[in-house]
């Protein structure tokens, strides 16, 4: 064998092994679409929990809510760099429904406020769980996936949290 061949077919495989579509890492519409979901539920309740740190007079619902915030907050941190690279702007703040949910919670207080914030977040994260559960199945990009697995366990926790929360308010 020529060695002057060796490096041009290893370059040559490098290639191809980069183009081919199980090594691919472009996101699909699909793939966008529920990074953008993703950031925006995250920004939802990290708002919902910020008021409720705030309002709770429960001191368990206070502390949910503040790992809500922490929790939310890492989740936005680690799906940013597929953000980034995939050119999509994230949120910065609620969306129309959940201000609406603020703008409900803000006129209650006490327990009312208690049980409907956890009430919000049982809905929340249900939805949430069901759109990471098929994400999580129907993505191929391998390292997306794995941020996506990761989010799933998460919001999976906190929607057995808020359920067992819900039950004791």
């Amino acid at each position: 064998m020529n060695m002057k061949s060796v490096p041009a077919s290893s370059a040559l495989l490098g290639l191809t092994l980069a183009l081919s579509p199980a090594f691919a890492h472009a996101a699909t519409d699909d793939d966008k679409k529920f990074l953008a979901m993703a950031a925006q539920s995250d920004q939802n309740e990290i708002a919902l929990s910020q008021l409720a740190d705030q309002k709770a007079t429960n001191p368990a619902v206070k502390r949910f809510a503040e790992k809500m915030i922490s929790e939310h907050t890492k989740m936005t941190a680690s799906m940013k760099p597929f953000a980034e690279s995939w050119g999509l702007t994230p949120p910065t703040g609620p969306d129309a429904d959940h201000q609406k949910a603020i703008d409900k919670l803000n006129g209650l207080s006490g327990a009312d406020f208690d049980k409907e914030y956890i009430s919000d977040m049982v809905s929340d994260h249900a939805k949430a769980l069901s759109a990471f559960t098929t994400e999580a199945k129907d993505t191929k990009d391998v390292k997306f996936k794995a941020a996506v697995i990761k989010g799933k366990t998460a919001v999976a926790a906190h929607k057995n949290m808020a359920y067992d929360l819900k039950k004791k308010l």
